[in-house]
């Protein structure tokens, strides 16, 4: 063998082992993103059976509170309580109505007054009112156009996972661009009852972060989709189907809806967040009220 065709087999050889060096790294990347897509599905999914236990524990203690049986709080934690309309909506199914015990009632007799101790056995909890009444979901805005009547108002068609979009009412003419509102992902309150703004029914609000100088739309969570419901900790969602206004329950949770030093959208300190993605936020303002 010539010394030409030593040096040009050692050359080559020197070639393969680069080259298997580098594909070994690139097998290495490639487990690492398998492990880390791995990963990221697996907290997901623990993210939705959270969700999925924690509606079952409500279900349950709601059925436990028909039964007679008293809830009582853990340190830190919130009792479910149950209101006779959270009672007529179980669902009879996964109901055996002849294992539960009847509920005391009283019933008005003439000439007798009723005594405070012969209370029903369900409690009644109508005066109940923070953020777990507040229908918060997340929304497309899939069209917009300034309102034909109002100089300051915008007309928005809003996707919220539902069969049509809803018609919202805004007035952010004069804090936000139109241009800066199309194709956006907000943040809506669902369940206020739809009122006529100048002739348009509003049937939704897109929550903002509001100081006396600014304000700011809400910026979801990166992956979030129309649809997408909004939790805050500690408080299991239980939306009015729609607010009554006479009960003013928004109104009893605004001040409470502020943003916090990390311009997180909060109620009394807890965060508004979508299970598995992650907080709702302003872009900038901190500590103003979110509305």
């Amino acid at each position: 063998m010539s010394k030409n065709v030593a040096i040009k087999l050692v050359n080559n050889a020197d070639k393969a082992e680069k080259r298997l060096s580098e594909l070994k790294s690139k097998l290495e990347q490639v487990k690492k993103y398998k492990v880390e897509e791995g990963i990221k599905e697996l907290i997901q999914e623990n993210e939705f059976l959270k969700k999925k236990v924690q509606e079952a524990k409500i279900e349950l203690m709601k059925l436990e509170t028909l039964n007679g049986k008293k809830q009582y709080p853990l340190p830190g934690k919130t009792v479910v309580t149950i209101s006779n309309a959270d009672v007529s909506k179980l669902e009879q199914p996964n109901v055996d109505v002849d294992q539960i015990p009847a509920v005391k009632t009283e019933k008005k007799e003439k000439g007798v007054a009723k005594k405070p101790k012969d209370k029903a056995a369900v409690p009644v909890t109508n005066d109940l009112i923070d953020v777990r009444k507040l229908d918060l979901r997340i929304g497309k805005i899939v069209d917009i156009d300034k309102h034909p009547d109002a100089d300051t108002l915008y007309v928005e068609k809003i996707d919220c996972g539902e069969d049509n979009p809803r018609t919202v009412v805004s007035g952010l003419v004069n804090h936000v661009p139109i241009d800066e509102m199309k194709d956006r992902i907000v943040m809506v309150l669902c369940n206020l009852k739809p009122v006529k703004m100048r002739g348009v029914t509003s049937e939704a609000m897109v929550m903002c972060a509001s100081s006396p100088d600014k304000v700011e739309v809400l910026i979801p969570p990166n992956g979030a989709i129309p649809g997408d419901l909004v939790t805050c900790e500690g408080y299991p969602r239980e939306p009015e189907p729609q607010l009554n206004p006479k009960k003013k329950i928004f109104e009893t949770c605004a001040p409470d809806l502020k943003t916090n030093d990390d311009c997180v959208a909060c109620y009394k300190g807890s965060a508004l967040v979508i299970l598995g993605k992650g907080p709702v936020k302003a872009p900038t303002l901190k500590g103003v009220n979110v509305k």
